[in-house]
């Protein structure tokens, strides 16, 4: 399964980025994903920052609750993060990735079995 991430790019502390993450799947087998966004920043290990559940639930690393928030449409076979109040420290290449589930499992990490799309890297300057 192919995922296509963009949006990354060069911001500002205080600015805002939305990522996007496009599967190249049907729109019913991606409402069968469990969606999340990993990121890793330099020399450090890839860690979970929004999960987004089947059925539309979310969760989040507690070092983004409140600026990051992640979304889906099915429809469009699209995951988005929202990124808002950056800071230099969520500087580091993003990724997201695709698990199928079933409708009760939202579990999502970076040594599961995941589709994985190719990265995009979020530079924040302070």
């Amino acid at each position: 399964v192919q995922l296509q991430a963009s949006g990354g790019g060069l911001v500002q502390a205080g600015g805002s980025l939305r990522l996007s993450c496009t599967a190249g799947v049907s729109g019913g087998t991606f409402s069968r994903y469990t969606l999340g966004w990993f990121r890793q920043p330099p020399g450090k290990e890839r860690e979970l920052v929004a999960a987004i559940c089947r059925s539309g639930d979310t969760d989040y690393a507690d070092s983004v609750k409140g600026r990051l928030t992640t979304s889906r449409d099915n429809a469009k076979k699209t995951v988005y993060l929202q990124m808002n109040s950056l800071k230099p420290e969520d500087t580091a290449v993003y990724y997201c990735a695709a698990r199928s589930t079933i409708l009760s499992d939202c579990s999502i990490t970076a040594k599961q079995n995941n589709y994985w799309g190719q990265g995009t890297l979020v530079t924040v300057s302070s």
